[in-house]
């Protein structure tokens, strides 16, 4: 009896132990593995010195966010199979393991929650924090610019980095040299500068336009209108601006290293000491070992090849066409210019506002298309009481001249229309689980005909008629195109889910979309100034600009046509974080606030003597962490 009864006792350990074995270790490997993996990726530093730091954003009494839709899908993120994020920032499907959608926002939540958590609380904080990012100490009228944020609230102070970005490689330029740049970039046709006028106060200085002057400085009159809030708080500076919607400036990829090495040194170079420049065309601004200079890159040739299926988790980096060639194959900035035009042999500060990682144009917060909120609010309901479930999208055939000696027909916004409104052919998609089988492998992609997808779940279309374009091509369109009428706001804001696409340069409807209770997917080449403010599959739903996400992204949240894999609460809970956070982190505010941090440390680069022009506060007595060892690991400075 009692040797049975060890028997039974040994037996029940026994299936125990292999219950752990089979349950919980694998669990707990691939929460090492994860954790591994991502001090592995927040290590890396970006060579080209582009960009070494991931997205963010939110508002209300959302913060930090609420964790409802999330947990329910927790199951999911213990799948037998792992994904692979690769350094191009796109993940890699694999089709034993679960659907990556939940992996995606739960790292994103977890990285916006952190990005909040860290956020300095006072100016002895943010100088720190500031050194600690920059090697560097704060412009002068740091302290001036602390208490305009702290007096509106304005969240995440420390996260500015694309200003640090944008503006790195001038200051490996000889100051002189930079400043005889910029003064004769104030004669560049189609350009303005604003400046203080004899007055004192802030002004269109100089103007270099031909014709359409009104329209070319409407966006100069909004800048001006931000500007006075703070107007008196600014150093005197000249910046010149182009009124156009896309950047001009393309960039050398060696010149562009000469000059973040010398920035690195705190040495100068002068027109002399610059290299010569690739005649690449677009690659030019590539590293030798990127995967764009990697490719035979021939327009009328295959694209690179891709994933089987892939979707963005690192939005930032999926913009880079050195990283992502393909994206020279199907954008209207890029194939507009064919194999793309010469760099310029030195860098020019000169602002607009967009910019791609192969331009050097200075982003600054443009105020076009800006709503303080979306008015009359019957024209926005709550997502769940939207009531048309089809993906959304209305506008014109910009992004690229429509003619018989242009590519227009592999321009974003040309493929867009196309391939949602084809019914000849068939689609490959990722099925979502259902409820309660969250955990259970993708498994590889189910096929459905374009004729049951398409007008069930597509609503995008061009408007009015063909612009842009000269004959026979304008007429060609005609017939290819069904041009609709341009919707109401209030029927628009009946769509529960919408598409923010590029136009002639960035989209400057994001802000609207963002506000209006929709779940937003989003695509574009262009990192906007509030990247860094942001956070991808939190607020929005990051698209890969070649669409081949799309499909997977729309279904995962409103199912197939007959609503089957549905994950609503979900995509209705990143639609409320997205007009929350556009009502907390991008109002005038926010916009003045980063106006006034970029105009500082613009004012700095472009004087004689930058050492006048930082500031000498009594926080740096508190900065010195990063010379004694103590930065933290994961300071993008440091690798």
């Amino acid at each position: 009896m009692a040797i049975r009864s060890r028997r039974y006792w040994r037996l029940l350990l026994v299936g125990f132990g292999l219950w752990i074995v089979s349950t919980k270790l694998p669990s707990l490997f691939l929460r090492i593995s994860f954790s591994a993996n991502t001090i592995t990726q927040n290590n890396k530093r970006d060579t080209r010195a582009d960009w070494n730091s991931e997205n963010d954003g939110s508002e209300e009494k959302i913060m930090p966010l609420e964790r409802n839709a999330f947990e329910e899908y927790a199951p999911a993120r213990k799948g037998r199979g792992r994904h692979t994020f690769r350094p191009d920032g796109l993940v890699a499907v694999n089709p034993k393991g679960p659907h990556p959608i939940f992996e995606l926002v739960d790292r994103a939540e977890k990285a916006w929650n952190e990005k909040l958590r860290k956020a300095s609380t006072s100016l002895d904080e943010a100088i720190g924090e500031y050194r600690r990012r920059y090697r560097r100490n704060p412009p002068k009228g740091f302290d001036k610019w602390w208490e305009y944020v702290q007096k509106h609230d304005v969240q995440l102070p420390d996260e500015y980095d694309t200003i640090y970005h944008d503006f790195e490689p001038f200051w490996g330029l000889e100051p002189s040299y930079l400043l005889g740049l910029q003064a004769e970039r104030e004669f560049k046709k189609d350009t303005y500068t604003i400046g203080r006028n004899a007055d004192g106060k802030l002004d269109v200085v100089k103007t270099s336009f031909n014709s359409a002057y009104d329209q070319l400085l409407s966006t100069a009159n909004k800048v001006l209108d931000i500007l006075r809030d703070i107007e008196d708080e600014l150093p005197s500076f000249r910046a010149t601006f182009t009124p156009h919607d896309g950047p001009n400036l393309m960039t050398d990829f060696v010149v562009k290293s000469t000059l973040l090495e010398a920035a690195s040194t705190n040495s100068y170079v002068g027109r002399e000491q610059l290299p010569p420049i690739h005649h690449l065309g677009w690659l030019s601004a590539c590293g030798p070992t990127s995967p764009a200079r990697r490719i035979d890159f021939n327009l009328d040739g295959p694209r690179p090849p891709k994933p089987k299926k892939s979707f963005i988790y690192n939005h930032r980096l999926t913009m880079d066409p050195c990283l992502n060639p393909t994206l020279l194959w199907v954008h209207g900035q890029f194939v507009s210019h064919n194999m793309g035009p010469d760099p310029y042999p030195t860098m020019i500060p000169e602002f607009s506002s967009c910019s791609t990682t192969l331009h050097h144009n200075l982003r600054f917060p443009t105020p076009y298309g800006w709503v303080e909120d979306v008015f009359p609010r019957s024209d926005d309901p709550d997502f769940a009481d939207k009531t048309d479930e089809r993906l959304l999208w209305r506008g014109t055939n910009t992004g690229i001249h429509h003619g018989p000696r242009t590519r227009w027909e592999s321009a974003h916004r040309d493929i867009l229309v196309r391939i949602v409104n084809e019914v000849n052919g068939t689609i490959d998609f990722l099925m979502p689980p259902n409820l309660g089988y969250e955990d259970q492998p993708v498994e590889n992609p189910k096929t459905a005909r374009r004729a049951r997808i398409n007008p069930a779940m597509m609503d995008a279309a061009f408007v009015r008629g063909p612009s842009q374009c000269e004959e026979p091509t304008c007429s060609r369109m005609k017939q290819i195109y069904e041009y609709k009428q341009t919707q109401s706001m209030k029927d628009a804001g009946n769509y529960k889910y919408v598409l923010d696409i590029d136009g002639n340069g960035w989209s400057g409807r994001f802000k609207r979309l963002i506000t209006s209770n929709s779940l937003v997917f989003k695509t574009t080449i262009y990192p906007e100034w509030f990247i860094d403010r942001v956070e991808p599959w939190v607020h929005y739903i990051p698209v890969q600009v070649d669409l081949s996400d799309l499909y997977d992204s729309l279904i995962f949240f409103r199912g197939d046509p007959n609503g089957e894999g549905a994950h609503e609460e979900l995509a209705r809970q990143i639609a409320l974080q997205g007009r929350a956070w556009s009502k907390k982190h991008w109002r005038r505010e926010d916009i003045i606030a980063y106006f006034y941090r970029m105009l500082l440390e613009y004012a700095r680069l472009m004087s004689l003597d930058r050492e006048a022009m930082t500031y000498q506060g009594e926080g740096e007595l508190h900065m010195d962490r990063w010379s004694k060892g103590e930065a933290h690991v994961d300071d993008p400075l440091l690798h």
